[in-house]
């Protein structure tokens, strides 16, 4: 096995720690507001979409520091990034969609109630800019109703989030 075979196995299992353990981070917030009384999948959640970033960064940090003094060079950092993010993304959506199917339909309920209530106290605001009716309708056809959405909703947010601090990362990381 040559260095380079073993220096990517290195970056793949920083990505494997820290991106599974973003993931299970962000799906113990979402149990945690459940157990408070709070709605899982409403706005608190969205706190949760900054963990898969700083696992990123994190990630590229430990790379970086692995290859001292030399650094690990560009394309080993945003490796590092990308797949600890996507890591991070799909651990977090799968616990998202495995936590509704357990759950059930009543926190789902709740949740479409709260963001109708919201979405109704807005709706003025809506009005007033232009094609603001289309937009309302739209926000309102959009709210996730299935497990299947909310894992999509989940995973759409964590991996872009992740992807746009992996690339400055990269960069900021790669001497």
């Amino acid at each position: 096995m040559n260095s380079a075979t073993s220096s990517n196995r290195f970056t793949v299992r920083q990505a494997l720690r820290y991106g599974v353990g973003a993931g299970i981070i962000c799906v113990i917030w979402v149990v945690i507001l459940y157990l408070t009384d709070t709605n899982p999948y409403g706005p608190k959640r969205l706190l949760s979409v900054f963990v898969p970033p700083l696992a990123a960064l994190f990630s590229q940090w430990a790379v970086r520091r692995s290859f001292l003094p030399a650094g690990p060079g560009l394309r080993r950092v945003l490796l590092a990034g990308i797949l600890t993010t996507v890591l991070a993304a799909v651990t977090s959506a799968a616990g998202v969609y495995g936590f509704a199917r357990v759950t059930g339909r009543a926190p789902i309920d709740r949740h479409l109630t709260e963001m109708k209530t919201l979405l109704e106290a807005s709706r003025a605001e809506f009005i007033k800019q232009p094609g603001g009716q289309a937009q309302y309708e739209r926000a309102r056809q959009s709210l996730a109703h299935t497990p299947q959405a909310l894992a999509s909703d989940d995973f759409e947010k964590k991996l872009l989030f992740g992807l746009l601090l992996s690339f400055p990362g990269a960069v900021f990381f790669r001497k």
